[in-house]
């Protein structure tokens, strides 16, 4: 039997192709998929940006679907569940940082873009039933990020103030609706006015433009100094968020999209107490723990734009572009 699949076969070469349906081995699952959404490594995997690149390759990381078919040795009563995708395989026992084996569903190992996908019955979760297909599909690897940042790192408590760089990202964005619930006090960052309102109907309490000259002064001033703060981009402005924090505030960051930080503030690091938490993905009780969260709080991802797997081109195009607020969604038939 064959599939559709979106496939990679070298840098920028992106169609649409036929492939065997994967046989599930002994503990996996066969899941048929029936949404998936992009995340910004897909876009970096396609152009030639990422590490460990092989062509061909089927990219995505983020799932949802239902089971319909099971490896040896495995509970056939997984066959009809629905389910989502945890994309982070073999954390590995230690809870304070993945193991060398640790890898993210879609490189090396064939992603969600696709009809189907087999994948051991450890990385599968039930789909939490308040959320549609394409909203559990946007949530797995920018929620397991946000929320393993946010309090396995950061400790975030009620009251506490929090700035979030960047808004209109997946784990940026995800992040805000995260620290909402859990009672923080939070305001954004972005170069948008129109994303920083539509922050603020999701529960900020405010924001600023960073691309204007003098907005840390201002943000300092008012609201004022924040207890955590949360980044993915470095570069010559993490000195500026360092100035941000509140004495003992915490730091946490999971990219460098602008690169290394130049002539680091250190003094400033050590004399006020901050700490920098470095993060990436999260545990399997990070993810379990996520999925409490979400459903108690009843979170939705916000979902930017929703294309048919044949129009995958078009979906990365709309994320290299850039300027989405949410996740970019393809729905599997």
């Amino acid at each position: 039997m064959a599939m559709r699949v979106v496939q990679l076969t070298g840098i920028n070469q992106l169609l649409l192709a036929s492939a065997p349906v994967p046989v599930p081995g002994a503990g996996e699952a066969l899941v048929s998929l029936r949404a998936a959404a992009l995340n910004h490594r897909d876009v970096w995997i396609k152009l030639g940006q990422y590490a460990g690149l092989k062509f061909p390759c089927v990219p995505g990381s983020d799932g949802a679907g239902l089971v319909s078919a099971v490896g040896s040795g495995t509970d056939p009563g997984w066959v009809g569940r629905e389910v989502i995708i945890n994309p982070g395989f073999a954390w590995g026992s230690d809870p304070r940082a993945q193991s060398a084996g640790f890898s993210i569903l879609g490189l090396p190992r064939e992603g969600t873009l696709a009809e189907q996908i087999s994948v051991p019955v450890a990385q599968l979760s039930p789909r939490p039933p308040h959320l549609s297909w394409e909203e559990a599909a946007a949530l797995p690897l920018a929620g397991l990020t946000a929320f393993r940042a946010l309090f396995p790192r950061a400790r975030l408590r009620a009251g506490e103030r929090i700035l979030i760089s960047g808004v209109g990202g997946g784990v940026a964005l995800v992040g805000l609706q995260l620290a909402v619930a859990a009672g923080a006090e939070a305001w954004v960052t972005s170069s948008s006015e129109e994303k920083i309102a539509r922050a603020v109907r999701l529960g900020a309490r405010g924001g600023f433009l960073y691309s204007r000259a003098g907005w840390a002064a201002e943000a300092a001033r008012a609201p004022g100094h924040f207890d955590v703060i949360l980044d993915s981009a470095g570069g010559e402005g993490f000195g500026t968020l360092v100035d941000l924090a509140a004495p003992g505030g915490r730091i946490v960051f999971f990219g460098a999209t602008r690169g290394n930080v130049p002539d680091f503030p250190l003094r400033k690091v050590f004399w006020r107490q901050i700490s920098l938490l470095g993060t990436t993905m999260g545990s399997s009780e990070d993810w379990a723990a996520m999925l409490e969260f979400v459903s108690r709080h009843q979170v939705r991802p916000v979902v930017e734009a929703t294309f048919p797997l044949d129009g995958a081109a078009e979906a990365f195009a709309l994320m290299e572009r850039g300027g989405q607020f949410g996740k970019i969604v393809l729905r599997i038939a």
